[in-house]
């Protein structure tokens, strides 16, 4: 199968399309990138989507209609893929889009009265993509997982597995996209011996400082340039690193509610308040960033494997300081980027969600209970046909 996969990170800055040719069924599955291409949400849409994810003053009726207009959005990014490959459109069997999260709340918690609930909320409507495009599409694929008892994420550890497994060698997959998230698939590895969990922040506070300080002119680090003109604040560092989330144990999930722009507010309020320069605070957030992905290597994977690789992932594999430290702070592990693997770290999420799509496609469970707590395998995502012209 032809499989489009369609994801859209934390930052919120666009949509990245992933072609695959997948064959075959786990744990002898193919699946061969065959191009990736990023389309970028306009302006207005992209502030739209960080109001409501920072949990701004909304209405029902803007999520209904960004919801919506998002599908729109996908959709469009879907054909305008193909025209990038000169693929024509009905060549794709199957679209897997992960849509775009506002909310994630993997923990339950109390809610009206003694319930306890969990939820998800992934927008970028479905019908409207298989619509436009008259491809089946798969979408909405974590609350399979919830409903099953797990957190509804990470789920790309599974694509893990299939891609990365070896008899020999013990490797970790680190994305590090604005959430920062690892998988442990030792030597010989089952499925059942695979660990993963979120770290903590990846790109996600260090693009919340650098859009305040520039005034929304810039919405990241590019080469870490602010970062590099930059000295560690240490008792600031000290204090990060004492974050509760760090000692929590996995299954465990991260995101705007530790991580979000109220954590970066306060890290920029503290700064002012002792008039630390803004340079020094962006090479802080960025080496605790590293260091935060060493401390769950410490703490949660060497005393269950030997680590010979890190395969690297995400936009914050373009972050030469972050790289820098990761290799400083885990000596004896070789760094390698998933494009040593045939996958650009741009790509790598929704080529995941295009195999996770062929799967949910054949009726295959597709999630990981080891990494996301569920209580039993579950076939994951929401099938919508697509409209044969």
């Amino acid at each position: 199968m032809l499989v489009l996969g369609m994801m859209s990170g934390t930052s919120a800055d666009g949509i990245d399309a992933a072609l695959a040719r997948i064959s075959g069924a786990p744990p002898s599955i193919a699946a061969k990138l065959e191009g990736h291409h990023h389309i970028a949400f306009p302006s207005r849409v992209r502030q739209a989507i960080l109001r409501l994810a920072n949990g701004g003053a909304t209405t029902t009726a803007e999520i209904s209609q960004l919801n919506f207009l998002l599908g729109e959005e996908f959709a469009g990014a879907a054909i305008q893929a193909c025209k990038h490959w000169r693929l024509p459109v009905p060549k794709l069997s199957l679209i897997g889009s992960h849509g775009q999260t506002i909310y994630h709340q993997g923990a339950a918690s109390r809610f009206l009265g003694s319930r306890r609930v969990a939820s998800t909320l992934q927008i970028g409507e479905p019908s409207i993509i298989a619509e436009r495009t008259g491809v089946t599409t798969i979408g909405d694929f974590r609350p399979a997982d919830m409903a099953a008892g797990g957190q509804g994420a990470p789920l790309v550890p599974f694509v893990d597995y299939l891609l990365y497994r070896h008899g020999k060698l013990g490797r970790v997959a680190l994305n590090i996209g604005g959430i920062a998230n690892v998988t442990l698939i030792p030597a010989f590895a089952r499925l059942e011996d695979v660990l993963a969990f979120d770290t903590g922040p990846g790109n996600m506070v260090i693009d919340a400082l650098v859009e305040s300080i520039s005034g929304g002119r810039k919405s990241y680090d590019q080469d870490a340039r602010i970062a590099l003109r930059g000295r560690v604040i240490r008792p600031l560092l000290e204090e990060m690193l004492r974050h509760p989330y760090l000692r929590q144990v996995p299954p465990k999930t991260a995101g705007r509610e530790q991580f979000g722009r109220e954590y970066a507010r306060q890290l920029f309020a503290w700064a002012k308040k002792r008039r630390e320069r803004t340079e020094d605070l962006v090479r802080t957030v960025t080496i605790f960033t590293a260091l935060s992905i060493a401390d769950g290597f410490r703490r949660f994977i060497f005393s269950r494997a030997h680590v010979n690789e890190l395969i690297v992932a995400g936009g914050g594999a373009k972050n030469p300081l972050l790289i820098a430290q990761l290799r400083a702070a885990l000596p004896g592990i070789e760094i390698l980027g998933s494009s040593s693997f045939g996958i650009p770290a741009e790509a790598k999420e929704a080529f995941a969600f295009a195999i996770l799509a062929y799967e949910s496609f054949h009726g295959r469970a597709n999630n990981l209970p080891s990494a996301t707590g569920a209580k039993h395998p579950a076939i994951l995502g929401k099938l919508v046909h697509g409209y044969a012209r």
